[in-house]
């Protein structure tokens, strides 16, 4: 298999790092200058392309570096680049055995995490390591599978990591050793936690009555727990009944409101966190039901993805604290959704940017169908950075697709943009080149 970087301008002034899998935050929010949405016509130019091997993991950003983690052959490798150029800045690698028993691509999944100049990567076969961000000097590495003896999952482990508080926290899946935290500077194990084995999301954080918890979705449910001593504040079982099946989405936070979902027959559940428990305020597989990627909130709706992604999802408007469907665009395919202010901003499976308003009316319907990963749209420094997995998203769509709240119509003829451009990293894997243009 093959894959490329491509690095892409959008119009914005400035933006700040991204530094892990769904930005700074963790929740697909991108709180820079608003982005422009003129491009010229016929497509965004190409500022710079580089060949790349096999993973699913997306880069990240912080300064004037692209984290890159994929592999090449037996070796796993994380790499710095130059964002302007695509040049290279230095590169570490491990050997790697890792085998995909559904002949899926076998490259690392996660999203490296930068944190106090250390870049943390934890590869397919649950390596967890740590190098230098400047440098990319080792630091250390712990091989998590075997440490806390994990059975292997379908697809490999695949959670990028949580830094937080000097600590690396990850959902290992080992017995005894579901959830481990290890000190960031050292690799140290300080705790394990629980016997859930792992799921494919990305644990976060979240402050609750001046608390701040780390917040995982294991294979078995949400787990709220205390990031110093391990200790789980709270839980919640939501997984299906079938076992091949796949939690993904990050939980997704918004005040005191735990938002959880999945496939599978699964569905979506809007939880309220209080100090006496969790207090379900809905469920429905009817509302939000999210095989892969993550919802983005804005003014109390959710947006992003329904259904199972080899069935052809739909892209949604959801009410936060009900779960009223607002709109759907029906058979609009799977991908990965952001949001920058009033922006959604989706890549579609088949390589399509949109852009479109993040909006409670129907009019404001994305309109424009197969990336089997999560691909983690970030931003950073007015770059947007992408994964995806088909050879089709090399030949990003020429008209951009921006649409009117009120008309519902697309906008698809600006030829000027409105302020100077600035990049955005597409990564897809199947061709293995890296290529950067303008939006």
């Amino acid at each position: 298999m093959k894959s490329f970087v491509a690095t892409f301008a959008l119009v914005v002034a400035s933006a700040s790092d991204w530094p892990q899998f769904l930005g700074p935050e963790r929740n697909g929010m991108y709180s820079g200058p608003a982005i422009g949405t003129e491009w010229p016509k016929g497509g965004p130019r190409r500022l710079w392309e580089k060949k790349i091997g096999q993973g699913f993991a997306g880069p990240a950003v912080v300064e004037k570096r692209l984290l890159l983690f994929h592999r090449i052959a037996n070796r796993e490798v994380v790499e710095a680049l130059d964002v302007s150029t695509g040049a290279p800045l230095w590169r570490h690698d491990y050997e790697t055995t890792y085998r995909d028993d559904f002949g899926f691509d076998e490259g690392p999944r996660s999203v490296p995490v930068v944190a106090e100049a250390v870049v943390y990567t934890f590869g397919a076969e649950g390596v967890l390591s740590a190098v230098a961000l400047e440098t990319g000097k080792p630091l250390w590495s712990v091989a998590t599978a075997e440490r806390f003896k994990v059975p292997k999952n379908f697809f490999g482990a695949a959670g990028s990591p949580l830094v937080l508080d000097g600590r690396v926290l990850v959902n290992a899946g080992g017995k005894e050793a579901g959830l481990a935290a290890f000190d960031a500077k050292t690799g140290t194990v300080l705790w394990t936690a629980t016997d859930d084995e792992a799921s494919y999301s990305s644990p976060t954080a979240a402050t609750f009555g001046g608390e701040r918890l780390a917040l995982f979705y294991t294979r078995s449910g949400l787990e709220i727990v205390d990031p110093v001593k391990g200790t789980v504040k709270q839980h919640f079982s939501w997984r299906s009944r079938s076992r091949a099946s796949v939690n993904a989405a990050v939980p997704l936070v918004v005040g005191d409101v735990v938002f959880l979902s999945a496939s599978y027959g699964t569905g979506a559940a809007a939880l309220r966190f209080q100090p006496s428990g969790l207090t379900k305020l809905w469920s429905s597989d009817e509302a939000l039901s999210s095989h892969y990627a993550t919802a983005v909130h804005r003014d109390q709706v959710l947006y992003g993805f329904h259904g199972r992604q080899e069935y052809g999802q739909s892209f949604r408007a959801v009410e936060l604290l009900t779960g009223k469907v607002l709109w759907s665009e029906d058979g609009f395919g799977a991908g990965t959704v952001s949001l920058a202010a009033d922006k959604l901003v989706i890549v579609r499976e088949s390589g399509e940017l949109v852009v479109a308003d993040a909006s409670r009316l129907p009019g404001a319907r994305p309109r424009s169908a197969s990336l089997r990963d999560r691909p983690g749209l970030s931003r950073a420094r007015g770059r947007s950075n992408l994964r995806a997995e088909r050879e089709d998203a090399r030949r990003l769509r020429p008209a951009r697709q921006v649409v009117d709240p009120v008309r519902g119509r697309r906008d698809t003829d600006s030829s000027t943009p409105a302020k100077k451009p600035v990049p955005l990293f597409l990564l897809a894997s199947f061709q293995t080149t890296a290529s950067s243009i303008t939006l």
